[in-house]
């Protein structure tokens, strides 16, 4: 459960104090931040301790017992300080520092969940279902570990200039970070019910309990981590936009923010289409390079044009939370978690798991409509759709057909497998220099 409210509050709070010059302040508001994500976090993982009964026995048909329950609520504390941390990170404008606690998650998150995944499932459905959350909790605790460090080491730097009798920061703090909060847990729950109800719906097909956990964690544990590991880039821009568009929004500078959206849509898009075309051309490659598993191969190539609707839906996500849209954009996630969890529990027993990759492209889909639409109203932005599609697409098929021609190998087949990648980007990029969609000026915000 990631606590937006508090990342959006800390970010938000140290951004105002240090444009004040007030050192003194931002530490004292990213303390207080850190402690109230801690209470969140603690807070979260009683409820789910509260309700483990009712989740095992009613939800789950005692299929499981408490542990992997457990498991999730070990985590939730760590989780909700990483928010806050990254939220100062974001404010003073060091993303680099959150993309790599975030490579590093999901680094550890795909070799963690692909080990234990072997070992645990041929043990049946609990210890499958374990593999899967302690993947996701032995990621969260060493992405907490790396960033924590980061941040103690970082904040030295600020002298404690300036002072904080002037605000009440627990007051804006909880101003900001409670609406958000509220919304979160609903989505949060929904988001866990869902999760959880998933493999028994699959079973419902006919399926064998290990054909069911199997194929689920092949998709949720190693084919969605792959393609989205990119993502920590765009995620990282998404965060920087928050303390930016504040400001312009602030300003009521409407030209600006409608200035720099354009032109990082216009490089989003192109980015997350450069991205789909290397998963869905080296697919194989990356999968036996890192699974050495030839199922993963078949969902990777299925999966990777959400890389296009992923990627877009967060950069336009930041641009929202900038301008003071959190609360709406979480609204939409709700929505759509309402409408998957209905989808899923129906089309999983009739299309298998096939059914749980449609409603992911109906999620990501509704998700990415319904934030453009939002972002197109608040900054009165023209989005040129079918330029910024159509151009880089053709880019991708003629880079694919170079790459296919140069039919080389070398010794290692890692090595192979980057000099590929890096022609097949070069092709991309000057292709789409070349066609004049893409020029100097884009690269300079």
């Amino acid at each position: 459960m990631r606590h937006l409210g508090i990342s959006v509050a800390a970010t938000r709070l140290v951004t105002e104090e240090l444009a004040k010059e007030n050192s003194k302040g931002a530490k004292y508001a990213i303390k207080k931040c850190i402690i109230y994500s801690l209470i969140l976090g603690i807070f979260s993982s009683g409820i789910i301790l509260l309700f483990s009964n009712f989740i095992v026995k009613v939800c789950l048909h005692s299929r499981i017992s408490k542990m992997p329950l457990y498991a999730i609520a070990v985590s939730l504390p760590f989780i909700s300080m990483s928010s806050a941390i990254n939220g100062y990170f974001s404010a003073i404008r060091k993303v680099i520092k959150t993309a790599s606690s975030q490579l590093i998650e999901q680094f550890v998150k795909i070799f963690a969940t692909s080990f234990l995944l072997s070992l645990f499932l041929p043990k049946g459905l609990e210890y499958a279902c374990l593999a899967l959350i302690i993947g996701d909790v032995i990621s969260e605790l060493i992405s907490f570990t790396y960033i924590f460090l980061l941040y103690l080491s970082d904040i030295k730097k600020y002298k404690s200039i300036g002072d904080t009798k002037n605000r009440n920061y627990k007051k804006d703090i909880l101003s900001i970070s409670l609406p958000i909060a509220l919304t979160s847990y609903i989505r949060s729950g929904i988001s866990t019910f869902k999760q959880l109800i998933i493999p028994l719906r699959l079973e419902k097909s006919g399926m064998s309990c290990k054909k069911a956990l199997s194929d689920y964690g092949i998709v949720n544990g190693m084919a969605l981590p792959l393609i989205m590991f990119p993502s920590v880039i765009i995620t990282s821009i998404s965060n920087l936009l928050i303390p930016e568009y504040s400001t312009f929004y602030a300003k009521n500078n409407l030209n600006q923010i409608k200035r720099i959206s354009l032109k990082l849509l216009k490089i989003t898009f192109i980015f997350s289409i450069c991205v789909f075309g290397i998963f869905f051309t080296f697919s194989d490659d990356l999968c036996n390079v890192l699974y050495e598993n030839k199922e993963v191969v078949y969902y990777v190539k299925i999966l990777s044009p959400l890389i296009i609707l992923m990627y877009i839906d967060t950069i336009v996500d930041g641009m929202l939370k900038g301008l003071n849209m959190q609360v709406a954009v979480m609204k939409c996630n709700i929505i759509d978690l309402f409408l998957s969890t209905f989808l899923l529990y129906f089309l999983l027993p009739i299309f298998k798991i096939k059914g749980y990759i449609m409603v992911l492209y109906f999620s990501e889909i509704l998700n990415t409509v319904i934030s453009i639409i939002q972002l197109v109203k608040a900054s009165k932005i023209k989005i040129k759709y079918l330029t910024w599609t159509i151009i880089p697409l053709a880019s991708i098929m003629l880079s694919r057909y170079v790459i296919k021609l140069l039919n080389f190998a070398f010794t290692s087949s890692i090595v192979t497998l980057i000099i590929k990648i890096v022609i097949f980007i070069l092709i991309y990029l000057s292709f789409l220099f070349f066609s004049s969609i893409l020029e100097k000026k884009d690269l300079k915000i």
